[in-house]
């Protein structure tokens, strides 16, 4: 049993390393440094918490890696304002990093035992600026758009267009793409983290490197 004392410690220590590899928006670092990630993986493997790799969480799904949270969650550029979606609640993780740093943040899951789970964790923690919904996340959540940004955790063969319409102007939606897929989902093939500005009827991608995520399954994604 690790005690809450040293996961801070950890918890902190793991915060330092992901600002070593060059994430340095101070609100993302805090919230890194603040949200217990040990609460959202299994109790097998709390002991792994804080170490930089994906971890399963059942279902087929994964909690990504820290750094990479925090890369994405920098990447929406957030400055305490606005709503954010997200699309794949997956462990609740990357919503709670979310909940401080926007005024609200909406997350849709497809699995329905990892969006009950997800919202008790991130009750259990006293959160309550994080919306929960089960649904094909491809379809995004047009009842709340339109948003500030739009975090999508799990890869994609491109960019939905029923959730770019869901930006506000210069809203960001970042998402992984799958780089040169041949018309077929392949968990193995490379995917490359992407920032899609709309601006004034614009839209402005950006490449910020390989990823690897599992695959964003649905209507506008994959096919189961």
């Amino acid at each position: 049993m690790i005690r809450a004392g040293d996961q801070r410690i950890r918890r902190e220590k793991m915060a330092r390393l992901i600002e070593d590899r060059g994430i340095k928006h101070a609100g993302v670092l805090k919230a890194m440094s603040d949200v217990p990630r040990e609460k959202f993986v299994e109790e097998a493997l709390t002991n792994r918490a804080y170490s930089d790799s994906a971890l399963p969480i059942g279902e087929k799904q994964t909690i990504s890696q820290p750094w990479i949270v925090a890369k994405m969650t920098e990447l929406t550029r957030p400055d305490g304002k606005g709503k954010v979606l997200e699309i794949g609640t997956g462990s609740g993780y990357q919503a709670a990093v979310l909940s401080s740093l926007f005024d609200q943040v909406y997350t849709v899951e497809r699995i329905p035992d990892l969006s009950r789970r997800a919202r008790k964790t991130i009750r259990d923690l006293g959160i309550e600026n994080v919306h929960f919904k089960i649904f094909d996340g491809t379809y995004g959540w047009g009842e709340f758009a339109p948003y500030r940004a739009i975090v999508v955790t799990a890869g994609a063969p491109d960019v939905p267009a029923t959730l770019v319409d869901q930006l506000e102007d210069g809203g960001r939606l970042v998402i992984p793409i799958t780089t040169d897929h041949k018309g077929s989902r392949d968990e193995d093939e490379d995917q490359t983290l992407t920032v899609l500005t709309r601006r004034r009827g614009r839209n402005i991608r950006e490449s910020h490197g390989p990823c690897r995520f599992v695959p964003l399954v649905g209507k506008y994604g994959w096919e189961r």
